[in-house]
């Protein structure tokens, strides 16, 4: 009943398809990759909350049986997972640089890429949200809390590894993780004066245009208050 009508129309299409959510922080971190990478896809949005939630559709659960956002149909593959898909995006565009060649300074990047993902983003996922309570209050709490807790232990990560970037001065994959938990963050008013490098770093990375062409407000399915 909540099969959303754009999952086929782009299945002819030559560009890989990336199905995403404007506001995704999972599918946000692969759009910056892809950006990096140089390479255009056709976006096909799935949106979390309309109908239910569309990624709950019979038809988008075979192609990602998580019902998550991002997938992404890609060189005849069918990627789920956005660190999988960033890795993946690495290992055919060496040239964008985005997991550095040194096994010390790649272990730095994953590490931080991991506490993200794994560590913050995942506890504050919307399916995670929605289950801890039905209430908006609630939720937002909960997410800031979990958010705060994640940035604290980050923030100390970063007085070790960090220049520009988070490893050093070169953007990588880490990167493209920071950027849209910190949106997250202000979203869910975490006190950000409290995060003087995680702030930093974001302000650098947000004007460069890679990151700037896959902010929310650029999405073709970002609604026009929001833009």
């Amino acid at each position: 009943a909540n099969s959303s009508p754009s999952l086929s129309i782009l299945s002819m299409s030559d560009k890989p398809q990336l199905y995403s959510y404007f506001r995704s922080s999972c599918s946000w971190r692969v759009r910056i990759a892809l950006n990096l990478a140089g390479l255009e896809v056709e976006q096909v949005p799935i949106h979390l909350v309309r109908n239910g939630g569309e990624q709950h559709s019979q038809e988008y659960k075979k192609l990602n049986p998580l019902e998550q956002v991002p997938t992404l149909l890609i060189d005849g593959l069918l990627l789920t997972q956005s660190v999988a898909i960033m890795e993946y995006i690495h290992d055919t565009h060496p040239e964008a640089n985005i997991l550095p060649e040194d096994p010390k300074v790649k272990a730095k990047v994953r590490m931080i890429t991991e506490l993200i993902c794994s560590g913050i983003q995942s506890i504050q996922n919307l399916s995670v949200m929605q289950k801890h309570s039905q209430d908006q209050v609630e939720r937002m709490a909960w997410s800031k809390h979990w958010i705060t807790v994640g940035f604290r232990a980050l923030e100390k990560v970063l007085e070790n590894t960090a220049g520009e970037c988070c490893v050093g001065d070169k953007v990588t994959m880490a990167d493209c993780c920071i950027v849209p938990q910190v949106y997250n963050a202000v979203r869910f008013s975490v006190d950000m004066s409290e995060f003087p490098i995680i702030s930093r770093i974001n302000e650098n990375l947000s004007s460069r245009p890679e990151f700037k062409a896959a902010h929310p407000s650029q999405q073709p399915d970002c609604p026009e208050e929001l833009k």
